[in-house]
């Protein structure tokens, strides 16, 4: 496994980085468990949670995960608020939210605390000043944003350096082969204020796997298969898409997983690619299929190829 800094915050973390969304929905207590500690034997070190997964149960079973592994991991958290796509950022909030989430994981520090979406009522410099505080009292170690725009990345670090106070040293974006509509903006944004970059969806709730067929039902048991939300993305067109990488992919001979993952994890400026998981087998996958080394010719021929195809759905998750 590779490792990486985070922006200049000290942070080094693992290449591929364990979302745990799915703890206490999908896998109960023991299932967490031990997908974590498959995926500290792979090497990985960045679990990434949040305060409303699950109603906190994510937290708590990754909390109980660690026990006994807190020197081995980066714990990555993230406060939410008024509704699903919308933080309250607050400085009431986010200190209340903090203890919370340091409660549930049962540890005194969270290595990157982020805020899961932008708080359009409060200023940035409220948020920020209150951030500040937990790094200083010690409770956090650095910050970062999730789904935020381009200006946001912006106007982020110039409100940090304005008034002193701690900046966002990564963002969390919804990246893949057929989302690419980050790379406008808030990529840019990223790399131009030394910004980690953290995509999560990499396989596209599992589309990039090549386990989905264009003509058969989604199997039961799966997101695709289970959750609405998820399963936009199955569209028609993104299944030519998917049909043309695996050809491209099996012609190198590679997987379209191998394709997705690292193409994703070797562009400029990405610390960790996130991941989800069910099973110990496919964390091992997901974890191996970064070593692709995709050359500039390969790159730009990955981009004509679904240029072609045009780009319907391109929209973030959370619109």
């Amino acid at each position: 496994m590779e490792y990486r800094s985070v922006a200049d915050s000290g942070l080094r973390v693992s290449a591929v980085g364990l979302g745990t969304v799915d703890f206490g929905q999908r896998l109960d207590s023991v299932q967490s468990e031990t997908l974590v500690l498959a995926a500290i034997d792979a090497g990985i070190t960045l679990f990434d949670t949040g305060d409303n997964y699950n109603d906190g149960l994510s937290e708590e079973f990754l909390g109980k995960a660690i026990r006994g592994h807190r020197d081995q991991v980066v714990v990555s958290s993230k406060f939410t608020g008024r509704d699903r796509f919308r933080s309250d950022g607050s400085r009431r909030f986010v200190i209340e939210s903090c203890e919370g989430s340091l409660r549930r994981l049962g540890i005194g520090c969270i290595d990157l605390y982020t805020m899961h979406h932008p708080d359009p009522d409060t200023p940035i410099e409220e948020t920020l000043r209150a951030l500040d505080e937990l790094v200083e009292q010690g409770k956090v170690r650095a910050i970062g944003a999730s789904n935020f725009s381009g200006w946001q990345v912006a106007e982020a670090d110039h409100v940090a350096v304005a008034a002193q106070t701690s900046r966002f040293v990564a963002c969390q974006m919804e990246w893949n082969l057929l989302k690419r509509h980050v790379e406008d903006e808030i990529v840019p944004a990223c790399r131009h204020y030394d910004v980690s970059v953290m995509p999560f969806y990499p396989i596209a709730s599992g589309l990039l796997t090549g386990k989905y067929g264009k003509d058969r039902p989604l199997p039961a048991g799966t997101r695709l298969g289970d959750l609405d939300f998820y399963a936009r993305v199955a569209s028609t067109r993104n299944f030519d898409k998917v049909g043309a990488l695996t050809e491209f992919a099996e012609a190198r001979g590679h997987t379209i997983l191998e394709l997705a993952m690292s193409w994703l994890s070797g562009r400029a400026g990405v610390s960790s690619v996130l991941v989800g998981a069910s099973s110990a087998q496919q964390l091992e996958k997901n974890a191996e299929a970064i070593g692709w080394n995709l050359s500039a010719e390969e790159r730009s021929d990955i981009d004509a190829l679904i240029e072609d195809l045009g780009n319907p759905g391109e929209i973030p998750f959370n619109k």
